[in-house]
């Protein structure tokens, strides 16, 4: 058990970290690969997905940190 939250902790941490930096600070995903930009933007489709997912990936490291201090 503890193995394999040792795992899933290993995958979210790779994960999160590809998620933030392909969060652009101040600029949108699609600014990211060329588009362009404007002053003022909301979060569209796919900016919307990432940014939900790397808030799950993020609960779900700290989830299974905390789980593999309890259980050692």
């Amino acid at each position: 058990m503890l193995r394999i939250l040792e795992i899933t902790e290993l995958i979210a941490a790779i994960l999160l970290m590809v998620m933030i930096l392909m969060q652009n600070r101040g600029a949108g995903l699609s600014e990211t690969f060329g588009g362009e930009g404007n002053i003022y933007s909301t979060r569209r489709s796919v900016e919307k997905v990432l940014f939900k997912l790397t808030i799950i990936t993020a609960v779900i490291f700290f989830g299974s940190a905390i789980s593999i201090v309890y259980l050692s």
